[in-house]
């Protein structure tokens, strides 16, 4: 079991840099240990970047290694200068509240409530006085190392504070507490991280011993073939909070993964096994077209952040606006999605005619217009063709009067929803 876990790392290219690969063999061999991943609550939500480091440690999981997060209550009031040209802002105690909230919410629903740990390093960071910090810790870190260190060496130009020059100890501090109380051995990280990984190891050893076991794993830098960063949209970022991208948008966007992309994806997102990737690649090959290797890339990750339903309603919002099913199949949930990714307009529970519900949706400019439209049979209303221009709508007859879909032609959508205090049923 052990080798097997880090030969899948290895073939699925999700090792970057690693310390004493045989040290970790051997440690995972004889003990229960633990493996962790941190991360500052410098947001309200991860985002599809954030999963990297977080699918190797539900991995880790899956092979017997228990899986410890830190969300960073009190580095995060500090900034971590890995990764940035300038200094971070710093939020105030109230943001970073509600972000320690709904962050753990989020890694709670994909690790389970059970088997794993999730723990606050303001639990002990927050106790540290100064005099402690600076006795305790800061006499064991040489500053010649430090600033030799990735993370402190490429900010010196630009210019780096003393606040964010300390978040390595401060990082090294939350890997030794966590060796202490939870048996953890293994720190993984982001590329940017090995700096920080590296002072935790030696921050162990100077307490423990150069014999006790510590080991840090980073992963790569995911970037496209075409050389972009993962993980943005026009839109911007790809968020697990179904509230800023909904469930819909996010299987879209691993549905929208470019061929030259597939493998990389299938090996980082999926727990899909070498022979299966294999043979979605093979069909690829064959049939491009088809996308059946995207297909199963955005339902494996769908269902791992958002749950199996959640995959059966972006397949169904997807059949109905790029296939050929009928719009009159869907739920409400499954209309209340859809009204997420078109148009939408506002509208009474009165009746209304067919040419002013076509104008008041966007799809026409002008009653003549619409005429035309629905005259050449272009106009469906909740999944039927309208070809009577005088033809009088029910908007509140079907989805339990919240919603009315009309589609002009093949792409043009537009979903009422009815305003408040006005809705009529029949």
């Amino acid at each position: 079991m052990t080798e097997d876990i880090l030969q899948e790392l290895a073939w699925r290219g999700a090792i970057n840099q690693q310390t004493d690969e045989q040290g970790l063999r051997d440690t995972m061999a004889k003990e229960k240990m633990g493996a962790y991943v941190g991360i500052d609550p410098t947001g309200d939500s991860m985002h599809v970047g954030h999963l990297v480091p977080f699918m190797i440690l539900k991995r880790f999981q899956t092979a017997g290694v228990r899986p410890t997060i830190v969300v960073g209550g009190a580095t995060g009031s500090i900034g971590d200068p890995s990764g940035k040209k300038q200094e971070r802002q710093l939020l105030d105690q109230a943001a970073l509240d509600n972000n320690v909230t709904k962050l753990t919410a989020q890694l709670a629903k994909l690790f389970g409530r059970d088997g794993f740990t999730l723990v606050n390093n303001n639990d002990w960071l927050g106790k540290l006085t100064l005099v402690d910090f600076l006795r305790d810790y800061g006499k064991l870190f040489p500053i010649n190392v430090m600033l030799a260190k990735d993370v402190v060496a490429s900010r010196l130009e630009a210019g780096i504070s003393f606040t964010e020059f300390t978040y390595q100890i401060l990082q090294a501090v939350d890997f030794h507490e966590l060796w202490k109380r939870e048996n953890v051995r293994l720190q993984i990280g982001g590329s940017d991280q090995w700096g920080n990984v590296t002072s935790g190891i030696d921050l162990i050893h100077r307490l423990e011993g150069n014999d006790a076991p510590a080991f840090g794993l980073t992963v790569p830098l995911l970037l496209k073939a075409d050389g972009t960063k993962f993980g943005k949209t026009e839109g911007g970022a790809v968020w697990l909070d179904p509230a800023k991208t909904t469930p819909f948008e996010f299987y879209q966007f691993w549905l929208n993964t470019a061929d030259a992309d597939v493998e990389k994806m299938l090996n980082f997102f999926t727990f899909l096994s070498k022979e299966e990737i294999t043979g979605l690649l093979a069909e690829m090959a064959t049939d491009a077209a088809a996308r059946t290797a995207q297909k199963r890339l955005a339902t494996e990750v769908t269902a791992f952040v958002h749950g199996q339903d959640a995959v059966a309603t972006a397949e169904k919002v997807s059949s109905v606006l790029f296939g050929n099913a009928d719009v009159a199949e869907l739920s409400v949930a499954d209309v209340a999605a859809l009204a997420g990714n078109v148009p939408g307009f506002e509208i009474t529970g009165q009746a209304i005619s067919v040419l002013d519900l076509v104008v008041a949706a966007g799809l026409e400019t002008s009653k003549t217009r619409a005429r035309e439209a629905v005259t050449n049979g272009a106009i469906r209303v909740n999944g039927v063709q309208i070809t009577d221009v005088d033809a009088i709508i029910n908007p509140t007859d079907k989805w339990e009067g919240q919603y009315i879909v009309v589609k002009r032609g093949k792409k043009k959508w537009a979903i009422g929803t009815m305003q408040q205090d006005m809705i009529f049923f029949s």
